[in-house]
Protein backbone atom coordinates (compact mmCIF):
# COMPACT_ATOMS: atom_id res chain seq x y z
CA UNK A 1 0.00 0.00 0.00
CA UNK A 2 1.59 3.34 -1.02
CA UNK A 3 2.65 6.25 1.78
CA UNK A 4 -0.12 8.84 2.24
CA UNK A 5 0.74 12.32 0.37
CA UNK A 6 2.09 14.79 3.29
CA UNK A 7 0.27 17.29 4.27
CA UNK A 8 2.16 20.51 3.79
CA UNK A 9 0.06 23.70 3.92
CA UNK A 10 1.18 27.03 2.05
CA UNK A 11 3.00 30.03 3.58
CA UNK A 12 4.45 26.96 6.06
CA UNK A 13 8.15 26.48 7.51
CA UNK A 14 9.82 23.55 7.27
CA UNK A 15 12.50 22.55 8.92
CA UNK A 16 14.57 19.58 6.52
CA UNK A 17 16.58 17.49 6.88
CA UNK A 18 17.86 14.39 4.57
CA UNK A 19 20.14 11.57 5.56
CA UNK A 20 22.83 9.33 4.01
CA UNK A 21 21.30 5.60 3.35
CA UNK A 22 22.81 3.53 6.90
CA UNK A 23 24.32 6.93 7.69
CA UNK A 24 26.69 6.96 5.37
CA UNK A 25 28.17 9.73 3.56
CA UNK A 26 26.53 12.51 1.27
CA UNK A 27 29.11 14.52 0.74
CA UNK A 28 32.54 13.15 -0.28
CA UNK A 29 34.41 16.54 -0.63
CA UNK A 30 33.75 20.33 -1.39
CA UNK A 31 32.62 19.59 -4.96
CA UNK A 32 29.64 17.72 -4.01
CA UNK A 33 28.96 19.89 -1.37
CA UNK A 34 29.05 22.95 -4.13
CA UNK A 35 27.32 21.10 -6.53
CA UNK A 36 24.64 19.97 -3.72
CA UNK A 37 24.25 24.02 -2.74
CA UNK A 38 24.16 24.94 -6.75
CA UNK A 39 20.94 22.59 -7.39
CA UNK A 40 19.90 23.96 -3.83
CA UNK A 41 19.60 27.63 -5.50
CA UNK A 42 17.90 25.91 -8.56
CA UNK A 43 14.78 24.30 -6.74
CA UNK A 44 14.41 27.40 -4.44
CA UNK A 45 14.16 29.92 -7.20
CA UNK A 46 12.15 27.19 -9.24
CA UNK A 47 9.80 26.55 -6.49
CA UNK A 48 10.27 30.30 -5.12
CA UNK A 49 10.97 28.79 -1.36
CA UNK A 50 13.06 31.04 0.88
CA UNK A 51 16.25 29.47 2.84
CA UNK A 52 16.19 30.95 6.14
CA UNK A 53 19.31 28.25 7.06
CA UNK A 54 21.38 25.96 6.29
CA UNK A 55 24.16 23.47 7.34
CA UNK A 56 25.60 20.53 5.14
CA UNK A 57 27.26 17.94 7.55
CA UNK A 58 29.09 14.65 6.27
CA UNK A 59 26.04 12.32 6.02
CA UNK A 60 22.69 14.56 6.25
CA UNK A 61 21.57 18.30 5.61
CA UNK A 62 19.61 20.80 7.38
CA UNK A 63 17.09 23.43 5.52
CA UNK A 64 14.73 26.08 6.81
CA UNK A 65 12.51 26.44 4.56
CA UNK A 66 9.57 28.72 3.95
CA UNK A 67 7.36 27.67 0.65
CA UNK A 68 4.98 30.21 -0.06
CA UNK A 69 3.32 26.94 -2.57
CA UNK A 70 2.52 23.43 -1.87
CA UNK A 71 5.33 22.44 -3.66
CA UNK A 72 8.09 21.04 -0.70
CA UNK A 73 7.70 17.44 -1.58
CA UNK A 74 8.12 18.22 -5.39
CA UNK A 75 11.34 20.52 -4.84
CA UNK A 76 12.98 18.24 -2.24
CA UNK A 77 12.36 15.24 -4.45
CA UNK A 78 14.11 17.28 -7.37
CA UNK A 79 16.88 18.37 -5.56
CA UNK A 80 17.37 15.06 -3.45
CA UNK A 81 17.10 12.75 -6.81
CA UNK A 82 19.38 15.21 -9.18
CA UNK A 83 21.68 15.33 -6.10
CA UNK A 84 22.08 11.77 -5.62
CA UNK A 85 22.00 10.46 -9.78
CA UNK A 86 24.97 13.20 -10.11
CA UNK A 87 26.81 11.59 -7.04
CA UNK A 88 26.28 8.27 -8.40
CA UNK A 89 27.52 9.30 -11.74
CA UNK A 90 30.40 11.02 -10.54
CA UNK A 91 31.56 8.49 -8.29
CA UNK A 92 30.94 5.18 -9.77
CA UNK A 93 27.90 4.16 -7.40
CA UNK A 94 24.59 2.90 -7.47
CA UNK A 95 21.85 2.64 -5.26
CA UNK A 96 19.92 4.75 -2.61
CA UNK A 97 21.81 7.66 -1.40
CA UNK A 98 19.08 8.92 1.06
CA UNK A 99 17.47 6.72 3.71
CA UNK A 100 14.21 7.43 2.77
CA UNK A 101 11.89 10.15 2.30
CA UNK A 102 13.11 13.84 3.64
CA UNK A 103 11.77 14.48 7.10
CA UNK A 104 10.17 17.94 7.56
CA UNK A 105 8.59 19.71 10.47
CA UNK A 106 6.38 22.57 10.86
CA UNK A 107 7.81 25.42 12.62
CA UNK A 108 5.52 26.70 15.44
CA UNK A 109 6.68 30.18 16.15
CA UNK A 110 9.15 32.85 15.94
CA UNK A 111 11.14 31.96 18.59
CA UNK A 112 11.34 28.05 17.15
CA UNK A 113 12.40 29.79 14.03
CA UNK A 114 14.81 31.35 15.93
CA UNK A 115 16.32 28.30 18.03
CA UNK A 116 15.65 26.17 14.88
CA UNK A 117 18.34 28.25 13.04
CA UNK A 118 20.75 28.73 15.89
CA UNK A 119 20.61 24.38 16.09
CA UNK A 120 20.76 24.25 12.53
CA UNK A 121 24.54 26.23 12.53
CA UNK A 122 25.58 24.43 15.44
CA UNK A 123 25.16 20.87 14.05
CA UNK A 124 28.78 20.68 13.54
CA UNK A 125 30.25 22.23 16.95
CA UNK A 126 27.78 19.45 18.59
CA UNK A 127 29.11 16.48 16.34
CA UNK A 128 32.50 17.77 17.65
CA UNK A 129 33.58 18.81 13.88
CA UNK A 130 34.81 22.27 14.55
CA UNK A 131 35.14 24.53 17.89
CA UNK A 132 32.85 27.29 16.91
CA UNK A 133 30.22 27.53 14.04
CA UNK A 134 32.25 30.07 11.87
CA UNK A 135 34.62 27.20 11.20
CA UNK A 136 32.58 25.31 9.42
CA UNK A 137 32.26 26.28 6.06
CA UNK A 138 29.44 24.44 4.72
CA UNK A 139 26.41 26.56 7.07
CA UNK A 140 24.55 29.77 6.96
CA UNK A 141 26.17 30.95 9.41
CA UNK A 142 29.07 32.92 8.38
CA UNK A 143 26.92 34.63 5.72
CA UNK A 144 24.72 35.80 8.89
CA UNK A 145 27.30 36.67 10.87
CA UNK A 146 28.42 38.91 7.81
CA UNK A 147 32.18 37.31 7.46
CA UNK A 148 31.27 35.72 3.83
CA UNK A 149 29.01 37.31 1.40
CA UNK A 150 25.52 35.31 1.57
CA UNK A 151 24.91 32.96 -1.25
CA UNK A 152 22.03 34.11 -3.70
CA UNK A 153 19.35 31.89 -2.59
CA UNK A 154 19.83 32.75 1.40
CA UNK A 155 17.22 34.85 2.93
CA UNK A 156 18.68 36.53 5.84
CA UNK A 157 16.59 39.66 6.38
CA UNK A 158 13.87 38.00 8.76
CA UNK A 159 16.44 36.44 10.57
CA UNK A 160 18.67 39.18 11.23
CA UNK A 161 15.47 41.56 11.44
CA UNK A 162 15.13 39.92 14.72
CA UNK A 163 18.14 41.16 16.10
CA UNK A 164 18.22 44.92 15.30
CA UNK A 165 16.99 47.50 12.41
CA UNK A 166 21.00 48.04 11.96
CA UNK A 167 22.42 45.52 9.82
CA UNK A 168 26.08 45.37 11.86
CA UNK A 169 24.50 45.61 15.30
CA UNK A 170 22.20 42.84 14.13
CA UNK A 171 25.15 40.50 13.22
CA UNK A 172 27.26 41.14 16.15
CA UNK A 173 23.75 40.26 18.22
CA UNK A 174 23.17 37.02 16.14
CA UNK A 175 26.75 35.81 16.45
CA UNK A 176 26.55 36.35 20.22
CA UNK A 177 23.02 34.59 20.00
CA UNK A 178 24.94 31.39 18.28
CA UNK A 179 27.70 31.58 20.48
CA UNK A 180 25.43 31.68 23.66
CA UNK A 181 23.93 28.54 23.11
CA UNK A 182 24.25 25.32 25.71
CA UNK A 183 26.63 22.63 23.57
CA UNK A 184 25.29 19.05 24.09
CA UNK A 185 27.68 16.63 21.87
CA UNK A 186 26.03 14.40 19.84
CA UNK A 187 25.74 11.04 21.19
Amino acid sequence: MPRPPRLRPAGGIFHVTARGNRRQAIFLDDIDRERFLALLATVIARCEWSCHAYCLMDNHVHLLLETPNENLSEGMQQLLGQYAQGFNRRHGFDGHLFQGRFDSRLVASNWHLLELARYIVLNPVRARMRATAGEWAWSSYRAAAGTTPAPKFLTLDWLLAQFGRDRAAARAAYTRFVMEAPIRAAP
